[in-house]
C-alpha cells in the first residue's frame, strides 16, 4: 500500500508570537492593543502552506464578492488538507455566520477554540450568535472571555455593559 504524503501541520504560534498575548492583556492603550491584535492575527493567518494560503486568500476574495457557497468550498478544502489549522476553521464560521447558518458556524467556532483557545475573534464570533438567537447570559460570557484576553477591544467592553445593563434590567 503506498504511503501518503503526511500533510504538515499548521504552525504554531512562535515564541514571540506567544508572548504578544501577554503584551495585548497588559496593555490599555486601545490604539497600541489594536497594533498587537493585528499582529497575532497575522500570524493566525500563516498557514505554512501556499495553498492552503492561496485558498484562504480566494476564500476571502469570494467572501467579499459575497459568493458564500464558493467561499465554503475553498474553505471546506482547507480544513480538509490542514485540519489543524485553527483559522481555516474560523474562517469558515464566518462564512457560515455571514449566511446565517448559526448552528454549523458555532461548530466550527468550537473547533477553531480547540485548537486555539485565545482566539479572540472566534469568541467574537460566538458573543454575536448567541445575542442574535437570544441567548444573553451567554453572549456576555463569551464577551468577557473576549476581554480577558484582550481587554482593550472597545466592541467587546460596550457589548459587556449594554447586555450587563440589559440583563440586570430582565431582574427587576
Amino acid at each position: 500500500m503506498p504511503r501518503r504524503a503526511a500533510i504538515p501541520s499548521s504552525p504554531r504560534l512562535t515564541r514571540s508570537s506567544i508572548s504578544l498575548f501577554s503584551d495585548l492583556k497588559r496593555e490599555r492603550n486601545e490604539k497600541a492593543a489594536e497594533r498587537l491584535a493585528n499582529r497575532i492575527w497575522e500570524a493566525w493567518y500563516r498557514s505554512g502552506s501556499a495553498s492552503v494560503d492561496l485558498m484562504m486568500l480566494w476564500a476571502q476574495q469570494a467572501l467579499e464578492a459575497k459568493k458564500f457557497n464558493v467561499a465554503l468550498d475553498f474553505l471546506d478544502q482547507v480544513v480538509t488538507l490542514q485540519p489543524q489549522y485553527a483559522e481555516g476553521w474560523n474562517r469558515r464560521a464566518t462564512v457560515h455566520f455571514m449566511m446565517g447558518n448559526f448552528r454549523k458556524s458555532m461548530t466550527d467556532i468550537e473547533r477553531t477554540l480547540e485548537l486555539e483557545p485565545r482566539h479572540f475573534g472566534a469568541l467574537s464570533g460566538m458573543a454575536q450568535i448567541m445575542a442574535n438567537t437570544n441567548h444573553n447570559e451567554l453572549a456576555l460570557q463569551a464577551w468577557q472571555r473576549v476581554l480577558v484576553i484582550y481587554p482593550m477591544l472597545r466592541n467587546a467592553q460596550n457589548e459587556v455593559s449594554r447586555l450587563s445593563e440589559e440583563l440586570a434590567g430582565e431582574g427587576i
